[in-house]
């Protein structure tokens, strides 16, 4: 380990050199009026996706991680970055001599981002935190088209004050009471002269083995804070309900572990008229099951029995879906009819590219037919003179055809029970 550590540094000594051609914005795939937050996050992807744990044996990967913590140590600080802004390289290199910047070890850096020792537990065999599951409700437009989302979580960070020290000073004692072990040996009485030694956290360090005279004001000496935290997820196009995204190494962090792996579960929320509908489309209300989305649709009387009727649905991205029917077409009431490929895109992991084509589900239209429950006098008239009509030319009889008997037959005789 201290063959490696010592390797890193003088590669970090030579990417110093070969930086000076290459711009620090660059390194981190920002543009130059970038926010901190921005940067911070470009750090964040840049040096878990170049991590020398995760990429074993490749000297490329390593040099990457070095030139990516450079330049987000370089731009992370406002003084640092207004120098490198106006000055660039060689203004930041006569502020190093100076004694007013210093660089780090990139593990060291990168610790303080994630916690831990700079390294991924699971490669170290450092203690690893909890991985955590946050559920984020989005609405069902959004499955639709694919959309990217931010929410903030309340997130344990290592404290920026101290850098996970809690000192205030920098100073940390070791504890009086258990001597830097953390755990104390206790004696308890079981019998008259039987005595059993308990193992238990210290109390007086709380099982750190540290003390702090001077307690850091930010974190109360906690070493850890609680932020609001931003996370930006990627909804892919027909995602399905339940999918999970992966943020490797985001749950909450602590300097005594590595932190464990983020999981967001995408969840469909209820649908509301005022707030997911501002461009008030029908398919706001579709209902999703798998790649299919139903719909339910009112015909009148006269609608369904004579035909000739349209209706323009509005799907959830804006386009028109018709339907309709004409003249003496009849449509039974609960007919489901299948609309072919206006359902939810199939999802696959390549999304629209030159692998993949992106293919719908259906829409199935259940179709639901609402009768009068009021007539006026000379309409119910004519309806009757109408049906009894037709009804002695061409109707059918369904009582007589059913086989019942014609007349109900009372008896005052019951059986017993």
């Amino acid at each position: 380990m201290w063959f490696h550590g010592a390797a890193l540094l003088l590669l970090l000594a030579f990417a110093q050199l070969v930086l000076c051609a290459e711009d620090y914005y660059k390194v981190l795939g920002v543009q130059k009026t970038a926010s901190e937050k921005e940067i911070k996050s470009a750090y964040r992807q840049l040096s878990k996706k170049y991590h020398p744990d995760k990429n074993p044996g490749d000297s490329t990967a390593e040099t990457k991680f070095v030139e990516v913590s450079e330049a987000y140590e370089a731009l992370s600080s406002a003084e640092t970055r207004k120098i490198y802004d106006q000055y660039g390289h060689e203004g930041l290199q006569r502020h190093k001599q100076g004694g007013g910047f210093q660089s780090h070890d990139p593990f060291d850096l990168f610790g303080r981002m994630f916690g831990g020792q700079g390294h991924f537990g699971r490669h170290s065999g450092q203690r690893r935190g909890q991985n955590l599951e946050l559920k984020v409700n989005i609405a069902l437009r959004d499955f639709y088209s694919g959309k990217m989302a931010e929410f903030e979580w309340d997130k344990q960070q290592i404290c920026e004050e101290c850098s996970g020290t809690g000192s205030a000073d920098g100073h940390v004692d070791t504890c009086g009471v258990c001597r830097g072990h953390g755990i104390v040996i206790q004696k308890q009485q079981l019998a008259p002269g039987m005595y059993q030694q308990v193992q238990m956290q210290c109390h007086a360090c709380g099982g750190r083995g540290k003390t702090i005279p001077h307690k850091c004001p930010a974190c109360g000496g906690n070493r850890v804070v609680r932020k609001k935290t931003p996370v930006q997820v990627t909804i892919d196009r027909g995602a399905p309900r339940g999918h999970q995204i992966l943020f490797e190494g985001e749950a909450d962090a602590s300097p005594d572990y590595v932190a464990g792996d983020l999981f967001v579960t995408l969840q469909e929320k209820e649908p509301s008229l005022e707030e997911d509908n501002p461009d008030k489309v029908d398919g706001t209300f579709f209902r999703r099951r798998g790649d299919d989305l139903h719909w339910t649709e009112v015909l009148s009387v006269r609608e369904a029995w004579m035909g000739d009727w349209t209706r323009n649905l509005t799907h959830l991205d804006g386009h028109i879906v018709r339907l309709g029917r004409n003249r003496g077409e009849v449509v039974q009431p609960n007919h489901v009819e299948t609309v072919k490929g206006e359902g939810m895109p199939k999802w696959h992991e390549d999304g629209d590219s030159v692998y993949h084509q992106t293919e719908f589900g259906d829409l199935y239209v259940t179709y639901v037919v609402v009768l009068p429950d009021q007539m006026e006098k000379g309409m119910e008239k004519d309806f009757w003179a109408l049906w009894q009509k037709w009804r002695g030319k061409t109707g059918v009889n369904l009582h007589k055809d059913s086989g019942r008997p014609d007349k109900v037959v009372l008896s005052d005789e019951h059986d017993e029970l």
